[in-house]
């Protein structure tokens, strides 16, 4: 049986006669298709948020592996995570099938074996306290399907997202997102509607979690990261607004606690030392609305 993700698309049998316009209109209205289809899923990917949550609250990391397209997109999240949310490194990973290297050059044949998933996550320490989140379009590389059935040997939790319902990765995780975005454009280019629909998924995945886990405030980014002037701007910016107080003030209790947001508009509304704020938020679970008096619907 021919999977949907290789099928020919009769929208864009005769791309290659239209103007450029009709070309990219084309692709325009075939990824109109692609949010419709995650709404579908949408109680399986808050399922996974929920998992991951309390993954990362009992000490385990969220791992994303996959070959190609899917790999990268898992590693373009991950790292993502550390700037946004001040996650260390280590917290948020992604890892792709022919290492480092194949981020830029594809790397013939690796996703082709089953042992080096399991390999790579052995490389990783993987532990039961870890969650696994494999990425396959076609839902049956074997890379991936070696990478989660190690996972599920050592009773680690995994997630699968796929764009093939059914595939093997669906059927081995204990959280399956099937995306059914249906034939690409040019016939197998994974790296169209279902590259968009894993960036979408692995989107919310990683926000959801990181509002859960009270990275957010409001719909602020209360956790970001400074390490450029850009971000600088947008932490001072921040404290100003939720403390409530002028751009000189902002920067002194920001200098204060190392640049960290949630500290310093804590120090301030609580009139606490550096310490004290910290602890405060850690005693909290870092959220910042149970330490200033604002509780929203995800600190209940």
């Amino acid at each position: 049986m021919t999977m949907i993700t290789e099928q020919p698309n009769p929208n864009s049998t005769h791309i290659d006669t239209l103007s450029t316009t009709d070309i990219i209109t084309t692709i325009n209205q075939e990824d109109r298709k692609v949010a419709i289809a995650i709404e579908k899923v949408i109680p399986q990917i808050a399922g996974a948020v929920d998992a991951i949550t309390d993954a990362i609250r009992n000490g385990g990391r969220l791992i994303y592996i996959g070959a190609g397209t899917s790999g990268r997109l898992g590693i373009l999240d991950a790292v993502e995570c550390v700037p946004t949310f001040s996650t260390s490194p280590d917290l948020v990973r992604g890892i792709i099938a022919g290492g480092e290297g194949a981020l830029i050059n594809a790397v013939e044949g690796a996703e082709d074996h089953p042992e080096h998933g399991k390999r790579d996550l052995i490389a990783l320490d993987l532990t039961e306290k870890d969650i696994i989140c494999g990425i396959a379009a076609s839902g049956r590389t074997p890379y991936v399907i070696g990478a989660l059935n190690y996972a599920k040997e050592i009773n680690a939790k995994t997630i699968a997202i796929a764009c093939n319902v059914p595939s093997a990765i669906l059927d081995i995780a204990d959280i399956s997102i099937g995306v059914e975005v249906g034939p690409e454009v040019i016939t197998g280019s994974t790296r169209m509607k279902s590259g968009t629909a894993q960036k979408m998924v692995l989107n919310m995945l990683s926000t959801g979690t990181m509002v859960k886990l009270g990275k957010v405030f409001g719909n602020l980014m209360v956790d970001v990261k400074v390490t450029n002037q850009k971000l600088a701007i947008r932490a001072r910016h921040l404290v100003m607004q939720l403390a409530d107080v002028n751009e000189d003030t902002a920067q002194d209790l920001l200098d204060q606690c190392n640049n960290e947001v949630k500290t310093a508009i804590v120090i301030h509304k609580r009139g606490v030392t550096v310490d004290k704020a910290r602890d405060l938020l850690h005693e909290a679970n870092g959220l910042l609305g149970k330490v200033i008096g604002h509780q929203s619907k995800n600190e209940t």
